[in-house]
């Protein structure tokens, strides 16, 4: 106990004071003691807190069950009156379950039939309260903010009692949600898209490769447009995802500035389905990669700056005799470099023909954006331990695809968008009408 000292406040009233300052009021009257000291509070506050966060979780339930029974009193009128002409009886009740901050809750279903007893009533509320999507909803949104499935239980408040939250039941809410997300990506309709430019990239997830086409509208709004697993990057696999976007709405006549990663096996499809006509753009990125790789890493320096020298052009003919230039320089160096360099040549200079500004060529020289996009992928999905299957890895892939385009930015420079529009028809036309 602390040491007190005393003073004396009246003849019937004397104030200890401990050394920390705080009061202890004792009163004496008529041969009894009264104490009157201060409390810490802040515990106490802590539980007057969490009792009240109890009381509004048993508040939330109660007006759960309320709603459920004032439906039921609408569809079989008032207990124990009677009505001749009512249409629905009371039918007694059956064990179920309510989905309440993030897990299920066992509840009693009241069950409604017919005054014949020959149909059962649908709940419409009790139908809302236990739909198995909000569960899904609820665990969706954890797993994709990087929570794995067995942590799922220690991010809910425990406020009340339930079930349906180990890691099992989780990994199944997240099949069923995720299996959804991606039905909901590779479903949606894309005619009332208005798409100017098309990016298509493969990529490696692990173990598989997914091609991934992601679209700008001429409003500068991204998209992804859907995804395609392969063992490979082959043009039936690029085929087939382009096939499904033009069954899906995506019009094969109209034109757009395709963005490709190099594969043959995209422009293959690309030009099948679109014409070889159709506008493509290498990605600069890729292209320098693939010749570093034939390269010493002594010239990988002078190959990066010669390279944003001849890029960096204002002019489509000013860029091609740097780009000559380089070649030139790589056949001193290596042959395989320069051969590289010389496939799609043309290819890596489609943004400087259309004579776009500054800003476009730099972001529509590369599948940068489509790169960012499945960089996010592979973030939110680093928890994924074990990938059971190529199915496995779709849905993933689908469902962080869908929560990626939520943050996607609108493209800078949008404004500009309109006349790169103008910029490929005229090319076009321009290259058909020499052909």
């Amino acid at each position: 106990m602390g040491k007190y000292y005393q003073t004396r406040t009246n003849r019937s009233k004397r104030k200890l004071h401990n050394l920390d300052g705080k009061a202890v009021t004792v009163e004496v009257a008529d041969g009894k003691a009264c104490f009157q000291m201060v409390l810490p509070m802040s515990e106490a506050l802590f539980d007057v807190a969490r009792a009240i966060e109890q009381t509004a979780s048993e508040a939330g339930l109660l007006l759960m069950k309320s709603l459920i029974d004032e439906e039921v009193e609408q569809l079989a009128g008032g207990r124990y009156r009677h009505n001749p002409n009512r249409q629905a009886v009371r039918w007694g009740k059956e064990e179920g379950h309510v989905v309440f901050a993030g897990r299920k809750v066992a509840m009693e279903k009241p069950r409604v039939r017919t005054a014949d007893g020959a149909e059962e009533f649908d709940l419409r509320r009790w139908d809302a309260f236990a739909h198995p999507a909000r569960m899904e909803q609820s665990i969706a949104s954890r797993i994709l903010r990087r929570v794995s499935c067995r942590d799922y239980a220690g991010t809910i408040d425990d406020i009340c009692d339930g079930y349906g939250i180990d890691k099992s039941a989780v990994s199944r809410q997240w099949q069923s949600a995720s299996a959804e997300q991606l039905k909901q990506l590779m479903e949606r309709r894309l005619d009332t898209l208005d798409i100017c430019v098309l990016l298509l990239d493969g990529k490696e997830f692990h173990d598989y490769t997914l091609i991934t086409a992601l679209a700008i509208d001429t409003q500068g709004y991204k998209h992804v447009l859907g995804i395609r697993p392969g063992a490979t990057e082959n043009s039936q696999i690029c085929g087939a995802l382009l096939d499904d976007l033009i069954e899906r709405g995506l019009s094969a006549q109209k034109r757009y500035l395709f963005i490709l990663d190099g594969s043959k096996a995209l422009k293959k499809a690309v030009t099948d389905r679109f014409g070889v006509s159709a506008l493509i753009q290498r990605c600069r990125i890729h292209k320098e990669r693939n010749i570093r790789g034939y390269l010493p890493k002594k010239h990988h320096r002078l190959l990066a700056m010669k390279l944003r020298v001849a890029f960096g052009m204002t002019d489509y003919n000013d860029a091609l005799k740097e780009l000559g230039k380089v070649h030139d320089w790589l056949m001193s160096v290596s042959e395989a470099a320069a051969n590289s360099l010389q496939e799609g040549f043309e290819e890596l200079l489609t943004v400087h023909k259309l004579k776009l500004s500054a800003l476009h060529k730099k972001l529509l020289g590369s599948t940068n954006m489509i790169e960012s996009c499945l960089s996010i992928v592979n973030d939110l999905c680093r928890n994924v331990k074990h990938w059971q299957n190529e199915n496995m890895a779709v849905r993933w892939a689908g469902s962080v695809l869908l929560e990626a385009e939520k943050r996607f930015y609108r493209m800078k420079g949008h404004r500009e968008l309109p006349m790169l529009v103008e910029a490929v028809h005229r090319y076009v036309d321009s290259q058909e009408a020499v052909a």
